[in-house]
């Protein structure tokens, strides 16, 4: 019974430490935007929504802007931002208000 007992602790410790490990990763901010030509819309009424860094895995891959029509009348797009919060990085996505 005291080994049950035993490997139960070191089972919970190490499961615990193996949690904290995975929260301590290295934050590394996103690169700086890429500036372009926008170029013309497609037609009456699209809307630019800008690129932004997709962190995916452990690499930054860019996310290129695009036009694309409001969903419903006087829509505005919100770009999507990274904010440095404390001392971690958090992803908003953009939206439609």
């Amino acid at each position: 019974m005291k080994r049950k007992l035993l490997a139960a602790a070191f089972l919970m410790a190490g499961s615990l430490f193996t949690g904290c490990a995975g929260r301590a990763a290295v934050i590394v901010e996103p690169p700086p935007p890429r500036y372009g030509v926008i170029g013309v819309a497609p037609g009456p009424g699209f809307v630019w929504t800008e690129g932004f860094w997709d962190l995916r895995g452990s690499a930054w891959v860019w996310a290129p802007g695009r036009w694309v029509r409001p969903p419903r009348p006087r829509a505005a797009w919100v770009a999507p931002a990274w904010r440095h919060e404390g001392a971690h990085w958090r992803y908003y996505r953009g939206h439609w208000r």
